[in-house]
């Protein structure tokens, strides 16, 4: 199915005897890559990865997972091996929900889940309350799919966005691209995500370097540092939340994101959002021990969780189907 797919390259990967293809997606501003798991007629997943990761981030995890799936995971713009925006862009959510609609309308997918990871859960939070008929699990991996901003805090941080813009701008005039050793590199990811293992570092350099003259470089755009401009609010964010229709799974991680980047004063919007999950029919919250990159890290400990919910949703889709063609014959 993929091959005869107009517009999307899909190229066999050798090296890992067949296992994992690639594909393209070709946008207005160039292409967003990623990789392809699993039977061309399996169940559709998209993966969604965190906030200056790419898809690599599920390596670990998707082998793990129900095989009965296919699994497409994207680098989203700026990340990986995807184009940058194009100058003076800011990335925000809206720009990331029409990466995945462009994804999902090259695939020709009108039915599908999503397993998002920090950043990605909140846009597959926000897809999947946009467009619910088209989202039939949802799996949150340490996010609570909306992350709202007090109001109090949002003029604050839109004008360090703009400013911030400015100055990147005035700076790239004359700064050249930073070039590392591959060991260099390695040691700079790993002080700055102090949660990733130095094997899942190695994963993510796979498409987040790129060789140049003298070393290694940073494949993602650095634009995707500065603050994001685009908030909502907790009221907004209840808002969004109330208008998911699928089931919904989401894994905290103990030591993960809200220890990591919610303000202690800003605890009681998140404890509130996994609260309506709670209260939502078909919604499961598990909080397991471990950090932000567990999945990537120890993907045992997260892919039963993962493998459950899925094949749940997959027996219950596939009984309903058996009464529905039962009743008509």
């Amino acid at each position: 199915m993929m091959q005869a797919l107009k517009g999307v390259r899909h190229l066999q990967s050798s090296a890992i005897k067949q296992a994992v293809s690639e594909l393209s997606f070709p946008v207005p501003w160039g292409e967003i890559k990623g990789k392809v798991w699993g039977p061309d007629h399996g169940r559709p997943v998209l993966c969604l990865h965190g906030w200056a990761d790419n898809c690599g981030t599920f390596n670990t995890l998707i082998p793990l997972l129900p095989k009965e799936c296919r699994y497409v995971a994207v680098d989203l713009s700026g990340h990986g091996w995807s184009s940058h925006r194009p100058p003076g862009v800011f990335y925000n959510f809206p720009g990331y929900l029409l990466d995945v609609r462009r994804v999902i309308d090259a695939l020709q997918w009108s039915k599908f889940s999503i397993i998002g990871h920090s950043m990605g859960g909140n846009i597959a939070g926000m897809f999947s309350s946009l467009y619910p008929e088209m989202v039939d699990a949802l799996v949150l991996l340490d996010s609570y799919g909306f992350l709202p901003t007090d109001p109090k805090e949002m003029l604050e941080v839109m004008r360090q966005g703009t400013d911030q813009m400015i100055e990147y701008e005035k700076m790239t005039r004359e700064k050249t691209r930073r070039v590392y050793t591959y060991e260099n590199a390695v040691e700079r990811l790993l002080a700055a995500n102090p949660t990733l293992s130095e094997h899942s570092v190695r994963i993510l350099l796979e498409r987040g370097i790129v060789e140049v003259e003298g070393g290694v470089a940073f494949t993602r755009d650095f634009r995707i540092n500065l603050k994001n401009t685009s908030r909502i609010s907790f009221e907004q964010a209840l808002e969004l939340q109330s208008g998911i229709q699928a089931p919904v799974l989401v894994v905290i991680a103990e030591d993960g994101f809200e220890k990591l980047f919610v303000k202690p004063e800003h605890r009681p919007f998140t404890s509130a959002i996994l609260q309506a999950y709670r209260d939502r029919n078909h919604s499961v919250v598990v909080t397991i021990p471990g950090d932000h990159h567990i999945h990537l890290n120890n993907p045992e400990v997260v892919a039963p969780l993962v493998s459950d919910f899925l094949l749940t949703k997959l027996l219950k889709q596939t009984a309903k189907q058996t009464e529905k063609q039962a009743s008509v014959s």
